[in-house]
């Protein structure tokens, strides 16, 4: 029997539009995943890899309005840092082709 809490499975929601993904204080790509779980909701369970991030985006956006994500301290990233980012981005890239109420830009 699982005994996890409703909340593990549940998405917390968007509280902001644009939502800012600050990456500033990131020196590891857990700390980008963590940033991406709580700006998008993510339920507990985001496995923190680019397949679970597609899993849990694709289709969020289907019911909302225009939204965007912008994308800071990207460029200030470390470059092994940026470069393990890449996959993720092409995940946003990805969930931005199917879902055209979804798009992203990197401000700084």
């Amino acid at each position: 029997m699982n005994n996890k809490s409703q909340d593990y499975y549940k998405y917390k929601g968007i509280t902001e539009n644009p939502i800012i993904l600050d990456f500033a204080d990131c020196k590891y790509l857990g700390e980008i995943h963590k940033v991406l779980k709580v700006k998008f909701g993510l339920p507990e369970y985001y496995g923190e890899n680019p397949n679970a991030l597609w899993d849990l985006l694709e289709g969020l956006f289907d019911d909302m309005g225009e939204i965007t994500a912008e994308i800071r301290s990207f460029n200030n990233l470390e470059k092994t840092l940026k470069a393990a980012t890449a996959e993720l981005l092409q995940v946003l890239d990805d969930v931005a082709e199917e879902t055209p109420n979804f798009s992203y830009k990197i401000v700084s």
